[in-house]
């Protein structure tokens, strides 16, 4: 890391920071509604389905507007939450969960296609002998789906690294506190002879995107030999 300035740092410290917690926090909601819609039928479902991807098909800069409007102090979910000292507007806890709603539809879709490719005659069996809803998915779907869910979270976590529109509508682009690495590169061109700084963190980029795009090919088909030979 010698070759990064303190600035470029700070920022890929908090990228990782913020991109580890949206993933994390995320990754419940994930599973939960992935399983939700590929296998209950309930009135609303295509709703909630494209609730789930409309953060991939508006622009990224009207998700942070929206975001902020909800979550920020005088927003009707950000005021309760502020008396609570829970604040999510220009914080590193706001670009957690700007990253973390921007990367949560590739994150349902890599589970639910897990979901979907296993046999549910295999959870009706598991039904038969007893176990509750919560037992079958904890002992027969979760091995079974745990490649498409570690892959899944690993998108999750390179798409929230490379978010920029909706984080830094919502949260600002204040060094230190809410400039990830996008923010900083977009920062650093700004400024003259801040071209350098700017690759340099442009390069982390890449590489962080190509690691996990790779990572997450690898550790899927680990897991999934694993769970085949079992």
């Amino acid at each position: 890391m010698g070759w990064l300035g303190p600035a470029e740092i700070e920022a890929l410290h908090l990228s990782l920071r913020v991109s580890l917690w949206a993933t994390l926090i995320t990754l419940p909601f994930g599973i939960f509604v992935a399983y939700a819609l590929a296998r209950w039928r309930f009135p609303g479902r295509q709703v909630l389905n494209g609730l789930v991807h409309l953060p991939l098909i508006l622009p990224p800069v009207v998700t942070g507007y929206l975001l902020l409007l909800t979550f920020g102090i005088q927003g009707p979910l950000g005021g309760p939450l502020a008396e609570l000292g829970i604040v999510f507007a220009f914080r590193w806890t706001g670009a957690a969960l700007a990253a973390g709603i921007m990367a949560f539809p590739l994150m349902v879709r890599a589970i639910r296609l897990s979901i979907e490719a296993v046999d549910p005659k295999l959870e009706q069996a598991g039904a038969t002998l007893g176990a509750s809803r919560l037992m079958v998915f904890g002992t027969v779907t979760l091995p079974m789906i745990l490649p498409g869910v570690i892959a899944g979270a690993i998108l999750a976590f390179a798409k929230a690294m490379g978010e920029f529109g909706a984080t830094i509508t919502f949260v600002s682009n204040i060094p230190g506190q809410t400039q990830t690495l996008p923010s900083a590169v977009y920062a650093f061109l700004q400024v003259p002879g801040g071209e350098a700084a700017a690759t340099r963190l442009v390069i982390i980029s890449i590489i962080v995107a190509m690691g996990a795009l790779l990572l997450s090919e690898y550790v899927g088909r680990r897991v999934a030999k694993r769970v085949a030979g079992s």
